[in-house]
């Protein structure tokens, strides 16, 4: 019996899809145990920037979830839009990256924060393609690859620049130019937000949630976790509040500073101890007001027992007493 063409594919095509999704089940259980095993040590390390490449962007946070920037062309009007998103699942990451390159960007990123030079790339095969002698190569010496390693910090420092033609093109590239800052100062606000929910965690522990902001439109709190969480009601959202657990979206509503700042403010207020020297004032106070209430007090008798005084007086005056011979009838 003859197979139709059409058959074959789709036999084709299902025995793809079964080994994919095997394939994904097999490399998600991988790098589950592989992130199991190392959970302490990033945490301990506040987490980890993977991949920092633009567009091209993927960390994970100190409670092993990963973030990740993608830029696509917005179909409506042409422009590039970048959008970060928050991936808790290794099954969801493994959608997204080959876990091989995931292993890579972790090798790679642990030997730059421990100050480590990258790992060698080329092969003599790679360089015979290139059609250069193994002969013809050098390595660079310690002077020279401090003056590469100081070349390559300060190109990624300095700022892109945008090609303008005229007014328009010059206002689109300023407004990507500005959308681009603003969402690489966020993104650093939001590590920062990440290194102190790790540093709070134990100290959050002993003393529970603590709420920060408690307004009509807002509420900021710090959980027992060390992790702040907050709910917003946005002027644009007709009423519907907004939850923010993620640090990416605390920084669209909240700058660190203040948040900072109003935690500092709230645990003054319910710890009046956490600042040198406020028992002692506070004592001096409550024993200030005490003996202010004392000499209130011996006032306010004071002033009964001169009112009493006189009612005892009036009340000797009024009492009939013994008539003179003036006013006997004669």
């Amino acid at each position: 019996m003859d197979v139709s063409r059409n058959d074959m594919l789709g036999e084709l095509a299902s025995d793809a899809t079964l080994e994919r999704n095997d394939f994904v089940v097999q490399a998600t259980d991988q790098l589950r145990k592989f992130l199991d095993r190392n959970r302490g040590r990033i945490a301990a390390l506040g987490g980890l920037t993977l991949i920092d490449e633009d567009p091209d962007y993927l960390s994970i946070a100190p409670d092993g979830s990963f973030r990740v920037r993608s830029r696509y062309e917005d179909p409506d009007t042409g422009q590039w839009v970048s959008d970060t998103e928050v991936v808790d699942s290794p099954a969801e990451l493994v959608d997204l990256y080959n876990p091989a390159e995931v292993y890579q960007a972790f090798i790679e990123a642990t030997r730059e924060a421990a100050g480590l030079s990258a790992e060698p790339t080329a092969t003599d095969d790679l360089m015979m393609t290139a059609g250069i002698a193994p002969e013809d190569t050098f390595a660079l010496d310690d002077a020279d690859e401090g003056y590469a390693q100081a070349a390559d910090s300060w190109a990624a420092a300095q700022p892109v620049v945008a090609e303008a033609e005229d007014e328009q093109s010059a206002a689109i590239a300023l407004y990507n130019l500005a959308l681009d800052y603003q969402e690489r100062s966020q993104h650093n606000e939001a590590r920062l937000l990440d290194q102190f929910e790790e540093s709070a965690s134990r100290l959050a522990e002993l003393l529970g949630d603590m709420i920060i902001v408690d307004d009509e439109d807002e509420r900021l709190v710090l959980g027992a976790t060390g992790r702040l969480r907050a709910e917003v009601l946005p002027e644009e959202s007709d009423g519907e509040w907004r939850e923010l657990s993620a640090t990416e979206d605390l920084v669209e509503f909240y700058d660190p500073t203040d948040i900072f700042g109003d935690l500092a403010d709230a645990l003054v207020e319910a710890f009046p101890g956490v600042i040198p020297g406020s028992e002692l004032t506070g004592a001096a106070d409550n024993e200030g007001g005490q003996d202010e209430a004392a000499s209130d007090e011996d006032e306010a008798a004071s002033d009964e027992d001169a009112a009493a005084s006189d009612e005892d007086e009036a009340s000797s005056d009024d009492e009939p007493g013994d008539a003179s011979d003036d006013d006997r009838p004669a």
